[in-house]
């Protein structure tokens, strides 16, 4: 991890975390594109699930990154015993934390989906299809953060093992319980909630039999500093997909004055450019651990290097997707859903959104490093702005002045604003390191 050169190094552990995230990304587009042959209100209620879902996916981030960032930097100062207790408390509270969700959120499930911005029509497909996989959301959790652990120890291969055996699974158990079995958009939520927990099992598994360092509950002994770490390393994850469950939310009820197309387009949309986007955050995944034992070592050189290959290699990959996805707009959303209004409603905002895209590279990355080094307040602040910051006002004003065409715009403008804020703050981070 400080020998081997950079770019080789990175490009390593970028590629399981690229598939990773895709595999991730498989398990929405899959109920997405089957759910889709159900109805349009039942493709709203994906959007309307998605904010759920990215709330869990909050804290297996906000845990798997926070011991995660910490212990690749132990690992680099050779300190394994620490790294360990790290690894079992990052573990235990992601698996937790999902309990407490899923208790509180199948309690209050029917009114819970009405405030993320469902129509009466959309509500009750919302909740069946979100009643399974808040049964499973411990298991959801605990999958997203060994995920990550296994990745910062640079065993990114164990993790993409886990997770694509999940997706080719729920790839095959969705259409099954969806039509064979008749069990319609309910099937789709407990394909998911099955898949998820295999990949928990398995992930499990390897993270006691072939980490770097062996997972072990007895190693779960938190103290004051080591929260501290995980709080501070895991914050900006937490604000991010955080900001990210908020703003979809604020998208969902901008979009509910325009009806189930309007939801159910934008929907699609936020799939689609979430699955390009994850493509960009497996890139920085694997720049975070050379980041971190790197930084812990000392090489300060290093991380510059990795970063700018790393800044460079997403903004060209973005552009690659953007004029891929700018081209066949309409074919990429009628995929999931024929419905002519939510085609155009969803080709508009796609192209949009392409325009503006590729600026994604360069914010990710930077935010990344400043996560990995623990510059939380920094880290935390840029996460939030464009998800949170900019775009939940952005979205819940432009619809006043220009209608829907505001819910489409919305996107575009906050992450052109995310990159003005960006760049001044990174090169001050940059600064910092020269200095050191």
């Amino acid at each position: 991890m400080t020998e081997q050169p950079v770019d080789r190094l990175i490009l390593k552990l970028c590629a399981p975390a690229v598939l990773s995230n895709l595999v991730t990304m498989a398990y929405n587009l899959t109920d997405t594109y089957f759910i889709g042959r159900l109805g349009t209100s039942q493709s709203g209620a994906i959007g309307i699930a998605f904010s759920v879902m990215t709330v869990l996916q909050a804290l297996g981030f906000f845990f798997g990154n926070g011991s995660g960032n910490s212990m690749s930097r132990e690992l680099g100062k050779q300190n394994n015993d620490r790294a360990a207790r790290l690894l079992a408390v990052g573990f235990v509270g992601a698996f937790l934390s999902g309990l407490i969700v899923a208790s509180i959120a199948l309690i209050t499930l029917p009114h819970l989906v009405m405030m993320l911005g469902s129509t009466s029509t959309i509500a009750p497909y919302a909740v069946s299809y979100l009643t399974p996989i808040l049964c499973a959301a411990p298991m959801v959790c605990g999958s997203f953060a060994l995920n990550g652990l296994l990745r910062y120890q640079g065993q990114s291969m164990f993790g993409m093992i886990g997770l694509v055996t999940g997706a080719v699974l729920n790839f095959m158990l969705a259409p099954l319980f969806i039509f064979v079995l008749d069990m319609g958009i309910f099937g789709a939520g407990l394909a998911t909630g099955i898949c998820q927990s295999v990949s928990f099992v398995l992930l499990t598994t390897f993270a006691r039999k072939y980490g770097v360092i062996k997972l072990s509950l007895r190693q779960c002994r938190p103290d004051t500093l080591l929260v501290r770490e995980i709080l501070g390393g895991g914050l900006p994850s937490l604000v991010r997909q955080g900001a990210g469950s908020i703003a979809t939310t604020c998208v969902n009820i901008a979009a509910n004055p325009f009806g189930d197309a309007a939801i159910a387009g934008m929907a699609i949309v936020m799939r689609i450019m979430l699955a390009a986007n994850s493509v960009v955050v497996g890139l920085g995944q694997g720049f975070q651990p050379v980041c971190g034992y790197n930084f812990g070592a000392g090489l300060f050189d290093r991380v510059k290097q990795g970063y700018r290959f790393t800044a460079t290699l997403s903004t060209t990959v973005l552009l690659g997707l953007a004029v891929l996805l700018f081209a066949f707009a309409p074919v990429f959303v009628e995929v999931f859903r024929s419905d002519p209004d939510v085609v155009a409603v969803g080709t508009l905002a796609l192209r949009i959104q392409c325009i503006t895209v590729a600026v994604n590279g360069y914010n990710m990355a930077s935010n990344m490093m400043q996560q990995t080094i623990g510059k939380t307040g920094v880290a935390s602040f840029l996460a939030m702005c464009r998800t949170g910051l900019f775009l939940a006002p952005v979205v819940l004003i432009l619809p006043h002045f220009l209608g829907v065409f505001g819910v489409q715009l919305a996107q575009s403008v906050s992450d052109v604003l995310t990159l003005l804020v960006t760049i001044p703050l990174q090169n001050r981070v940059l600064a910092g390191l020269k200095t050191r």
